[in-house]
């Protein structure tokens, strides 16, 4: 968190906070004893989640902009002056995505995000040479790990949906901004290096159902009906994927199951994901009819397409 924060104070951003929300309980956070004019610290007694801390460091500010960075994830020293650049010309885009590195800087984490026809999304570019990915463009949504965002977006659309918890907020914000017809930008300028999962493992129990549940919590809210009907189908082909490559040691079910999981486990993830779909679908349900939507079914379709990644890959990953 410390090496965080100090990425965060050294940047060449001219006007601009830091909002450090303490999900820890424990004041971690004002232990490091680090000082700058413009550093707030928010400390909460229980884990409110990622969404959750967002939202509140959100609140707690009135700038234009709202830029998200995982304590894991050490920003460049022009991140905030490339992200605002990139977002100021055009009110139309609502999210910037930054190129997102892996330690060490030799490999992509993430480019913005891919959606794949079950509701599971990944990381564009992930594991690919940073070089593939130094063009600007449109992006689907960003990671929220590192992104920046338009408060008019985030008030229109309702913010981080603080029920995921965990994993996956950003795909439900990142679609629902799309619905509603907010752009999207890829920034290469913006450079961080993230290490991947350190707080709850790459492909830890916990992960794996929060990731499970989650895909289907924002293909409910966000699926138009031609997409919904096809998910189950989708997700199967996946879970055979998983089973190939979990039996040959790799993707993120080679990795829960060298981790000391099984495939038991995974099954019961997977069960227990599906019910609690289940168990919130009619509050999933009104949050679905209370979405801002400009775009039509068949437009949303056409652009989601086009940011598409196969049930393969997504278990390959």
């Amino acid at each position: 968190m410390r090496e965080c924060i100090e990425s965060l104070i050294r940047q060449d951003f001219p006007d601009f906070s830091v909002i450090v929300v303490d999900n820890s309980g424990r004041g971690v956070a004002r232990e490091l004893g680090l000082d700058f004019p413009r550093l707030y610290i928010l400390e909460n007694t229980a884990n409110v989640g990622f969404g959750g801390a967002i939202n509140q460091g959100a609140h707690a500010s009135d700038s234009e902009f709202v830029a998200t960075l995982n304590d894991d994830a050490l920003a460049s020293t022009g991140w905030l002056t490339a992200l605002v650049r990139a977002i100021e010309p055009r009110y139309e885009i609502g999210m910037c995505a930054s190129r997102v590195l892996l330690e060490g800087g030799r490999a992509v984490d993430s480019a913005g995000m891919l959606l794949c026809g079950d509701g599971s999304s990944r990381q564009r570019g992930h594991g690919e040479n940073p070089d593939s990915y130094a063009r600007g463009g449109e992006a689907l949504f960003p990671s929220g790990s590192a992104a920046l965002y338009r408060r008019a977006m985030l008030d229109e659309v309702g913010g981080f949906d603080e029920d995921f918890f965990l994993y996956c907020e950003d795909t439900d914000l990142g679609l629902r901004a799309r619905w509603a017809a907010w752009e999207c930008v890829y920034v290469p300028e913006a450079v961080v290096e993230h290490r991947y999962s350190l707080s709850t493992g790459r492909a830890s129990a916990t992960k794996a159902f929060y990731v499970e549940r989650n895909r289907l919590y924002a293909a409910a809210k966000n699926f138009p009906a031609a997409m919904l009907w096809r998910l189950p189908f989708v997700s199967l082909v996946r879970y055979a994927w998983h089973a190939y490559y979990g039996l040959r040691g790799s993707g993120t079910a080679g990795q829960f199951l060298t981790g000391g999981g099984g495939m038991a486990d995974l099954a019961g993830i997977v069960c227990r994901a599906h019910l609690e779909l289940w168990r919130n679908r009619r509050a999933l349900a009104a949050k679905r009819r209370a979405m801002k939507r400009r775009l039509n079914p068949a437009q949303f379709m056409r652009l989601v397409s086009r940011f598409a990644i196969s049930p393969r890959k997504v278990a390959a990953l």
